[in-house]
């Protein structure tokens, strides 16, 4: 299946692609042989193939998630440039009038 000149001008559209006359003769070529791979693919026979979600067997690397102790306030903010209590004191983000929040 090709693309004529005007799909392949509508899906440079589609794309938000401003192409050239050129430009979207060699993209029409290059869509032109994608579609091709993909139908000599669609040839292949895969009766018996399991799908797969990735070609390795992969397996998951996550550490179970057990809780552990964290670090006291004290640790945790030993080297915090600025405290505001047991908090990160943070520069103010929003200007906001305390007042009216």
């Amino acid at each position: 299946m090709a693309l004529s000149p005007d799909e392949v001008r509508k899906v440079a559209k589609l794309s938000r692609l401003d192409l050239s006359d050129a430009d979207l003769a060699k993209m029409g070529d290059q869509l032109n042989r994608i579609l091709e791979y993909v139908d000599a693919l669609q040839e292949v026979n895969t009766d018996g193939v399991e799908p797969l979600a990735h070609p390795l067997p992969l397996q998951n690397v996550f550490r179970d998630d057990v809780p552990k102790p964290s670090l006291a306030p004290a640790e945790a903010l030993a080297n915090a440039p600025s405290r505001q209590g047991d908090y990160f004191g943070v520069p103010a983000v929003f200007d906001v009038d305390v007042e009216s929040a």
